[in-house]
């Protein structure tokens, strides 16, 4: 009897325990679904354009810029939703740009000492991290309302967002653009990459359009089009649910 008991009375706890840790599971997917399609910095917020448009004329470019703000965003997340307890809200946005300013600062020394080509190919979109409303609307609309962890994998999950369209957009452009993939690698990764450069095809002279600016607002706009493509299948594709309207009586009297 009592080891009947205690079986009957675990069983209760164990699915307690698979039930939240499924509601949790399907936290975090719904974070990163979020992130990488249906909230994405890039494509749907259009958050951050000005670097995304200005340093995409290369892949490796692009990656590096993609790197520094997806470090800057989960540690951004981690520091606000440490600190939001014991900030007054009448200057939280204060204080988490300096906490953002201190961040870039040093993600921008990290890349002077050890990537000092890409730090003078990114230039002045480098700092302006700081001022990138991905950073301080995460910061503000998710890390100061959420715990530590589910903080940390959303700046991941939306850095992560931010970094692939960058680098779909440099690939497109330098691709279009000069013919090659991973020019400049060694910017990024050091003399081994110098390397890693893939020769596609060569131009006699290089299509000019798609390395401006002009170049890149077009491509962003046929990634932003594929995008809304996409959801339309999808959502043509997903059942109609009909909903029911009141339901009238009638009532019906005997005629003599």
């Amino acid at each position: 009897m009592n080891e009947t008991n205690v079986d009957a009375s675990d069983e209760p706890v164990v699915n307690i325990a698979e039930d939240s840790k499924s509601g949790v599971l399907n936290v975090y997917k719904e974070i990163a679904f979020q992130g990488l399609w249906k909230n994405n910095p890039g494509l749907v917020q259009l958050l951050g354009l000005c670097p995304l448009l200005a340093v995409t004329a290369t892949l490796t470019n692009a990656l590096g810029l993609g790197l520094a703000t997806m470090l800057v965003l989960i540690c951004s997340n981690i520091l606000v939703s440490l600190v939001k307890d014991f900030v007054p809200k009448e200057i939280r946005i204060p204080v988490f740009v300096m906490i953002i300013a201190a961040l870039v600062t040093s993600v921008q020394l990290l890349i002077n000492a050890y990537a000092y080509g890409l730090y003078l190919s990114l230039g002045i979109f480098l700092p302006l991290i700081v001022t990138n409303c991905v950073i301080i609307g995460r910061a503000e609309a998710f890390a100061s309302r959420n715990s530590l962890p589910k903080s940390a994998f959303d700046g991941f999950m939306m850095g992560l967002g931010f970094l692939i369209v960058l680098a779909i957009l440099g690939a497109c452009r330098e691709l279009l653009g000069q013919g090659t993939l991973f020019d400049g690698a060694d910017l990024l990764l050091g003399n081994w990459a110098a390397g890693l450069t893939i020769h596609v095809w060569q131009f006699e002279t290089s299509f000019l359009l798609a390395m401006l600016p002009p170049g890149a607002f077009i491509g962003m706009g046929f990634l932003i089009a594929f995008k809304n493509v996409i959801d339309k299948r999808i959502a043509d594709k997903q059942p109609e649910v009909t909903v029911q309207g009141p339901v009238k009586r009638a009532r019906i009297t005997k005629v003599s």
